[in-house]
């Protein structure tokens, strides 16, 4: 019985499921109070959130003591504070936005000209518009902007305090326009991206360690006012760990629309918030304003292998063996998914979404579904061959 119980209570400790999730855990952490005595780096308190007036930071910064101090104070802020900082006037010189802006429109007229371009992951069809791969569209578009534009000293301090040096800039653009709904609350990349039946397969260590994979943040394009619906945010709740399943639950949906909060932000200000803080875009409630913000995913250094592998080769030569093992019983169907699943890439991302949307669901078919799918369907070793070069071609940009 004794064994029993202690198998229970490890299985537990490292196997979170969305049936343990607790409202009360919960909140007991979601209503701490920022304190301003604790940042003093920080220019003051508003609603829970650290606002950083930019000029102290660069301030500050400009010699090593105070740089190493002002990186470790926001690295705080993102981990055990608030999770959600700004950065007011992050951008003096707002000609840079401008012109980005004017980048940003041309080519969200070209998609609705083609017909093409992304949807959100987290809203309804037709709510905004959304440039995926806005980085390298940017660079391709005006090169001397784009080098004006991630210059920017806020942007590479916040990054390297949450994710140290060589990290990583993607960056995705989102307009919402008059009339477009919220999204609903979520967490992000890489959990939050995945169904529950998908992230109770992580142990717990797993759940801890996805949001110091990445670092969220967004440009002001525009001033936005309440009513064209800044994002909302829940500070304090990136710190429960279960987090990415307790937000499947109606319960936690529910507190997050009773307690999140709103700030307005002026153009040039930026904001960064730890990727497992409880968030969504606001309903964009004004009749002429057009909410423009340029979406920073920034990732790790270490979100990458030791080796170069040649996956889509490997699936190649791989699929008629694994075929022939199948029908001859040599191979079991669980030691088949274990071949695959040392063989074939089995992640969604990196893609280009443009060309790889999410079709029902969060996440695009990985290499290792597409071989499954293949191996059940008795495919050709043609047809595999080709769809696995169509699969890769989509993730190209």
């Amino acid at each position: 019985m004794k064994t029993d119980n202690l198998q229970k209570q490890r299985a537990d400790r490292v196997w979170l499921t969305e049936d343990a999730c607790d409202l009360g855990d919960f909140r007991a952490l979601a209503e701490k109070t920022t304190s301003l005595s604790d940042y003093p780096t920080a220019d003051r308190v508003e609603k829970n959130v650290l606002i950083y007036d930019s000029r102290k930071v660069l301030a500050d910064i400009a010699i090593p003591q105070g740089r190493r101090a002002v990186l470790a104070e926001i690295c705080e802020a993102f981990g055990e504070g608030p999770g959600v900082v700004v950065f007011k006037r992050a951008y003096e010189d707002l000609s840079v936005i401008d012109r980005a802006s004017a980048i940003f429109d041309d080519i969200i007229e070209q998609q609705h000209r083609t017909a093409t371009g992304g949807g959100d992951h987290f809203a309804k069809p037709g709510a905004n518009d959304r440039i995926w791969n806005s980085l390298e569209k940017h660079c391709l578009a005006d090169p001397e902007n784009f080098a004006e534009y991630y210059g920017n000293a806020i942007i590479a301090i916040a990054s390297e305090a949450w994710l140290g040096p060589s990290y990583q800039m993607t960056a995705q653009v989102n307009r919402v326009n008059p009339g477009g709904a919220a999204q609903s609350a979520h967490r992000d990349y890489h959990l939050g991206f995945q169904s529950s039946k998908v992230i109770e397969q992580f142990p717990a260590h797993v759940h801890r360690l996805s949001p110091v994979l990445t670092l969220q943040g967004a440009v002001a394009h525009c001033d936005m006012p309440l009513e064209s619906g800044p994002t909302l945010f829940l500070p304090h709740s990136q710190t429960y760990v279960p987090g990415y399943l307790a937000l499947k639950r109606q319960e936690f949906r529910d507190y997050f629309d009773r307690n999140h909060i709103q700030l307005p932000l002026e153009k040039g200000d930026v904001v960064f918030f730890n990727p497992a803080l409880f968030h969504a875009a606001g309903n964009n409630r004004s009749a002429d304003i057009k909410r423009v913000a340029n979406l920073l995913q920034v990732s790790s250094a270490f979100g990458r292998a030791m080796e170069t592998v040649n996956r889509e080769r490997m699936s190649v030569r791989l699929f008629p063996a694994l075929k022939a093992l199948k029908s001859a019983g040599k191979l079991s169907e669980t030691e088949v998914s274990n071949a695959i699943a040392a063989c074939a890439e089995g992640y969604s991302f990196p893609t280009n979404l443009d060309r790889d949307p999410p079709l029902g669901g969060l996440a695009p078919k990985t290499q290792a579904q597409l071989m499954h799918e293949a191996l059940q369907e008795s495919w050709s070793d043609e047809a595999f061959t080709k769809a696995l070069a169509e699969q890769a071609e989509k993730k190209l940009t």
